[in-house]
């Protein structure tokens, strides 16, 4: 339900991308607004800070002001900004109320939300739900994505599809998505929430107490979040586990169904999707779809003509006999682990590194690298510690490159079938974010073809 905005001062913490989408869409209700960003203005932001201004939205950068705090109603945070920023403190004692992106969405929107969490396997999941739904509704994916879900607020959609991260949901008191899903859960993001506990605590908010959604759909072969849902009361699902009812599984090289009754949806060799770790996350938008009511005929055909999400293991080229794919998004060993094994009994080069989450690398180098991959290529910041895990876990094939480039010119060097760029690592010692190290991947392997 809208509020009336008309003559409200709103604070908009970040100059990001969710947050410029906020300031839009609340001035255009009339609010006044304020978007106060604590780093420096960067030279590409200076265009988009003048359209603001033209828009009546005021801007500061390289600090947070008094000015612009003071007398706010309402303010909106972005994801990335940490629970420990002193503006936080400022904000309470002024007893000035902080929310999210997506719940302002929320509680601005008309039409029920589908939220989509877990530390990896969201933006496929998200995507492949919006693109089943969108077959008989106007259903977009958003949030986490990149499609902040109050740019969509003007086009009263049937169905949000939204990715939510840890960070949104910690700053979404009220959101409360007629479908929530729990997809997987590992280490991240820790420093940020100030612990592991802290990190899962976020991530089942969603199915906690008043925010229960009408229904949960939980992982079954997560242990942790399966053990979690044992003990939740509200109506649930459980996918990639086999139960009397309320469930998604494989038998049979196919996947199925059941409620009351057993129902094949599509054959295992119909899915464009490449892995394990793909077949959960499709099974998982099969129970989003059936509780919608989407056809079986249409949950298959739209299946079948889903295309791999960028930057996850995504097809990028085939070189002498040797094929490329860019998993780019693959920002921690977890989501390494998924893409890694995708491609078990071939002959694999891992080009892994960049900036070293300082995550445990024992699971990674043992039950991962030493049993699945030929060759790892190491760049990036994070490098010599990787080098020093894997050497100290018994895998020794290691080369160090100097840049993404001259990986792939050794990858071509190496007698190996398939090369993986899955860097379990972030993105920003060497480019401007995952995104762009993969298109900087898929551009250099486009050349070499």
């Amino acid at each position: 339900m809208r509020r009336k905005w008309t003559g409200k001062k709103v604070l908009i913490i970040g100059l990001s991308k969710s947050g410029v989408s906020a300031a839009k869409y609340l001035s255009k209700q009339g609010a006044d607004c304020f978007i106060t960003e604590f780093k420096p203005l960067k030279d590409e932001d200076i265009e988009l800070v003048e359209e603001l201004k033209k828009d009546e939205i005021q801007v500061e950068t390289g600090h947070h002001s008094d000015e612009f705090i003071e007398n706010a109603y309402l303010a909106v945070t972005s994801p990335g900004v940490p629970p420990k920023s002193e503006i936080f403190t400022r904000l309470k004692e002024q007893k000035i109320p902080v929310i999210g992106e997506v719940e302002l969405a929320y509680l601005e929107a008309s039409s029920p939300f589908i939220a989509i969490t877990g530390t990896n396997g969201k933006t496929t999941t998200t995507m492949l739900t919006s693109h089943i739904l969108n077959s008989e509704y106007n259903a977009p994916a958003c949030g986490n994505i990149g499609v902040p879900p109050t740019s969509l607020l003007e086009d009263r959609p049937d169905f949000f599809v939204c990715e939510v991260s840890s960070f949104q949901l910690a700053a979404a008191p009220t959101f409360k998505p007629q479908i929530a899903c729990f997809l997987t859960f590992t280490p991240d993001h820790i420093d940020w929430h100030g612990g592991l506990d802290n990190y899962f605590d976020a991530k089942v908010s969603l199915f906690k107490d008043y925010k229960q959604p009408m229904y949960a759909v939980f992982s079954g072969v997560d242990e942790k979040i399966y053990e979690f849902s044992k003990n939740y009361n509200g109506d649930k699902f459980i996918y990639a586990k086999e139960l009397d009812k309320n469930c998604c599984y494989i038998k049979n090289d196919a996947i199925y169904f059941k409620r009351t009754k057993e129902e094949e949806i599509i054959k295992l060799n119909e899915i464009k999707l490449v892995g394990e770790h793909n077949y959960q996350n499709v099974m998982c938008a099969i129970v989003i779809a059936k509780l919608i009511g989407i056809s079986n005929e249409h949950i298959r055909e739209r299946i079948m003509s889903f295309e791999p999400v960028e930057h996850r293991i995504e097809f990028a080229g085939v070189i002498n006999g040797k094929t490329f794919y860019n998993d780019s998004k693959a920002t921690n060993p977890e989501a390494s682990f998924v893409a890694i094994k995708s491609f078990e009994g071939k002959k694999l080069t891992l080009i892994a590194g960049g900036r070293d989450k300082n995550t445990d690398l024992t699971e990674f180098c043992r039950e991962y690298i030493n049993k699945y991959v030929t060759t790892v290529i190491l760049i990036g910041e994070a490098a010599q510690r990787f080098k020093e895990n894997m050497e100290n876990n018994g895998f020794n094939n290691i080369i160090l490159a100097n840049s993404l480039e001259n990986a792939i010119d050794i990858s071509l060097t190496l007698d190996n079938e398939i090369v993986l760029l899955s860097p379990a690592c972030a993105s920003y010692d060497m480019f401007t974010g995952y995104e762009h190290r993969g298109e900087v991947f898929k551009n250099y392997v486009k050349t070499k073809s």
